[in-house]
């Protein structure tokens, strides 16, 4: 089970950082994502990241504005947004995908096999 924190109401321009840790475990051999979802859409890739966290991907709406990170000693991946635009509004989904040999940026949601419940981020204009 992964748990999310840090989201909120944000004017446009401003900046949030998402938080993201299992309830029990450790995400050591899993690569972590983060996907989207806003009203009337599909759930969408925004960021993903290798188990050792020296390789990044990023979907080309958040290119340059968000950036995801891990920390093992606090077992916890975070996403950092800066330059936040009422497109960036949606409901914020943290998922792990088992990646034993660390060499994967899984991005498609079927990649993933466990998600948080979601955090909701609104950017006012």
């Amino acid at each position: 089970q992964l748990v999310e924190s840090g989201g909120g109401l944000v004017q446009t321009g401003g900046s949030l950082r998402l938080a993201c840790a299992p309830t029990g475990g450790t995400f050591s051999g899993y690569a972590m994502g983060w996907f989207r979802q806003a009203p009337g859409k599909e759930r969408e890739f925004v960021a993903a990241i290798r188990p050792s966290g020296g390789t990044t991907f990023y979907a080309d709406s958040v290119k340059g504005r968000f950036t995801i990170s891990r920390d093992g000693a606090k077992n916890t991946v975070y996403l950092q947004m800066n330059s936040l635009k009422p497109e960036d509004t949606a409901v914020y989904y943290c998922a792990a995908a088992w990646s034993p040999s660390g060499s994967t940026t899984p991005a498609r949601r079927s990649d993933y096999t466990y998600w948080g419940q979601g955090t909701q981020v609104t950017v006012s204009s």
